[in-house]
């Protein structure tokens, strides 16, 4: 068995409290989220991309996109949600990019960080 660093403890133990944060938990298993769900893209926007998340209710706000051929049906996209709200202790709000609301999609775009 392996032994974590304290910092990995900690955040693991924790909900994530920045970008930065999500970014490098997401990384970290970005080839699994490939892997598991066939993911083509993945990134951040809204509150926490513009640093106004509250530290109690604010959703972390994922936009995903699947390979080509690969959209999953309805109970394996909730999987995935739940998936990303356990590995980052927050709950997930998970958007396909092909999805967003037209009145919607400009700003979401432009302000979306891609892991």
């Amino acid at each position: 068995m392996s032994k974590r660093s304290s910092s990995e403890n900690k955040r693991t133990r924790s909900s994530v409290k920045t970008l930065e944060e999500i970014n490098t938990i997401l990384k970290e298993h970005k080839e699994e989220l490939k892997k598991r769900y066939r993911i083509k893209e993945i990134g951040v926007f809204g509150s926490y991309v513009r640093g106004e998340q509250k530290k109690r209710g604010s959703d972390i706000d994922i936009l995903v996109e699947f390979e080509e051929g690969e959209i999953p049906d309805l109970f394996k996209f909730i999987e995935m949600e739940r998936y990303l709200s356990r590995l980052l202790r927050k709950k997930v709000d998970l958007v396909r990019k092909k999805v967003i609301r037209p009145e919607l999609k400009d700003i979401v775009l432009k302000e979306v960080v891609y892991i």
